[in-house]
């Protein structure tokens, strides 16, 4: 069908897609097969890049989003036409939430029969653009080579923006067709460093510094994505700040180390005189900014601007190169903070205190702090832990400690369940050495659970803990608070996960009570297969929270 480049200056559309992915350093597609995308397979057989299919298309966009969670290259997807790019717009919606570099390819009807009713005809890129830095349809076969190149900046966030989601749909006329073949560099191979932050933005957060009592770090996901973990790290050890983090930011510092802290947020936020509030937006995770003190002077450091203005008035804006800030503000004399972190470690330890009750609570059903008690000591220290779940979720995210960035993996602010799988079977092709636990709610295993299918097929030996309630807790409590009864909240008890997975091929077990947990996990992580625990938890059982409306 297509002539070597070497030998001449044609290539077939689909293989000149492959290449350019290639030559960028990727080397894995996620996809679900579609005759719109073969001329791409073919592409992706002949350039070595891996096809890892899935069982729904949102599944193959999660995939490639946990790709590049976990790496840090961008992720792509191929997602036939119509129906295909579809299905993956929440794990598009999630990406653009969560900043993740993100490609997806797109199949389309032929340019040369548009508007004449082909088989999943639609225009895609007036509904994607809204979730994309980039989007845009190949008008030719010579056009393709060109948009995965700029398709790939855009997600990466090259020239100073964030990284995000990019989306290219190929004609199928255009997409079998042949093109030239530039031979180019790829597109991600001299990336420019990131610009500075202001000079005297960084002045006036050094002053501030330099005067806390009572200084706090705040640190989220862009920490990660500006590869920035190092720099925090010292900054926090050289001026001795006590360090909050969420999303990707946790492991950051050590959930072991000094000065890092998570039971006693509260009290550190708002109790904290400087907040260097690094890499995480003021969203309804920290209330908005209500979360600091009303005195508290703010110091916000990103890898850009922030597209809203802030909730409330922020004292110093450091936006540009993560590292170079924060080495920047490490290189000053440090400030006697020891009387406020051991007030902080005070309040830390006896909030682990007052959970010692729940982690060892021999009730059956079983409280989800039981569960985790039992898996922590299971996990390796550099263990990637999934979360897809909301009730059973918040409970993980209270008490299984993170080591090391970039290995907690939940859906990030827009919430969406069903992303499990997807994230977990990236992270094991990606880190095949290292442990990847999957987290579920029995409501979000309804979500993806075939996809234990994709796991087995794929020989990807992923551990599930599903904590199952029968219930959608995060719905059904609060309703009963509001209305003294509640509706569309409850699913069927105990129902056999675990039976689903073992007639996939996977490794299945039930959990009725604590004593069965610990050796059922053991034999999880034993038996070399996808595995899920399924365990039965107390549909009684809340997490503790304000509203999830506000």
């Amino acid at each position: 069908m297509s002539i070597d480049a070497a030998a001449g200056s044609k290539i077939g559309a689909g293989h000149l897609i492959a290449r350019r992915l290639r030559a960028c350093g990727i080397d894995t597609m996620f996809t679900l097969s579609g005759g719109h995308l073969f001329s791409i397979y073919d592409g992706c057989r002949t350039e070595g890049i891996r096809l890892i299919d899935t069982r729904h298309e949102q599944t193959a966009a999660f995939a490639a989003e946990g790709w590049s969670k976990v790496t840090r290259v961008p992720g792509v997807a191929a997602l036939t036409a119509g129906p295909g790019v579809t299905n993956g717009m929440s794990a598009m919606a999630a990406a653009q939430q969560n900043h993740s570099p993100l490609l997806i390819l797109g199949g389309r009807a032929p340019a040369a029969r548009w508007g004449q009713g082909s088989l999943q005809e639609i225009d895609h890129v007036p509904f994607v653009a809204p979730l994309a830095r980039f989007a845009s349809t190949a008008q030719s076969a010579d056009a393709v080579g060109g948009l995965i190149d700029d398709a790939l900046l855009a997600a990466a966030g090259v020239g100073g923006a964030p990284t995000g989601v990019a989306f290219v749909d190929f004609p199928m006329d255009h997409v079998f067709s042949e093109a030239h073949d530039s031979s180019a560099p790829g597109a991600l191979a001299e990336v420019p460093p990131p610009a500075p932050a202001d000079g005297a933005a960084l002045d006036v957060a050094a002053g501030l510094l330099a005067g806390a009592q009572r200084p706090v770090i705040m640190a989220g996901t862009n920490v990660w994505w500006g590869r920035a973990e190092e720099a925090l790290l010292s900054l926090a050890q050289t001026l001795r700040i006590p360090v909050l983090m969420n999303g990707m930011a946790r492991g950051t510092v050590p959930a072991d180390h000094e000065l890092a802290f998570s039971r006693a947020r509260s009290k550190a936020l708002k109790e904290a005189d400087v907040a260097l509030v690094i890499g995480v937006p003021m969203d309804f995770r920290l209330g908005f900014g209500g979360v600091f003190g009303e005195q508290t002077q703010l110091v916000v450091a990103d890898r850009v601007a922030p597209q809203r203005p802030h909730p409330r008035p922020v004292a110093a804006e450091l936006y540009g190169d993560l590292t170079a800030t924060l080495t920047a503000l490490a290189g000053q004399r440090p400030t006697e903070h020891e009387g406020w972190i051991a007030d902080l470690r005070a309040v830390e330890a006896a909030g682990r205190a007052a959970e010692e009750a729940e982690l060892t609570d021999d009730r059956s059903p079983l409280h989800p702090m039981r569960v985790y008690a039992e898996l922590k000591p299971l996990l390796d220290r550099d263990a990637i832990v999934v979360i897809d779940a909301g009730d059973f979720g918040s409970y993980a995210g209270r008490v299984i400690d993170s080591y090391v960035p970039g290995a907690w993996l939940d859906s990030g602010p827009f919430g969406c369940l069903g992303s499990g799988p997807g994230y977990a079977l990236a992270a094991k092709l990606a880190r095949p050495d290292r442990q990847v636990v999957l987290l579920q709610g029995d409501g979000a295993f309804g979500f993806s659970g075939m996809e234990w299918d994709t796991l087995v097929r794929h020989d990807v030996a992923v551990v599930s803990v599903v904590g199952n309630n029968g219930v959608w807790a995060l719905e059904k409590h609060p309703m009963e608070l509001l209305y003294g009864y509640s509706v569309v909240a409850d699913l069927r008890p105990e129902t056999r996960y675990d039976k689903v997975v073992a007639a996939l091929g996977g490794h299945g077990e039930l959990v009725s009570t604590p004593a069965e947990l610990r050796p059922a996990l053991q034999r999880a992580f034993e038996s070399g297969l996808p595995a899920v625990v399924n365990t039965l938890t107390d549909p009684a059982v809340a997490y503790p929270r304000r509203s999830n409306l506000a």
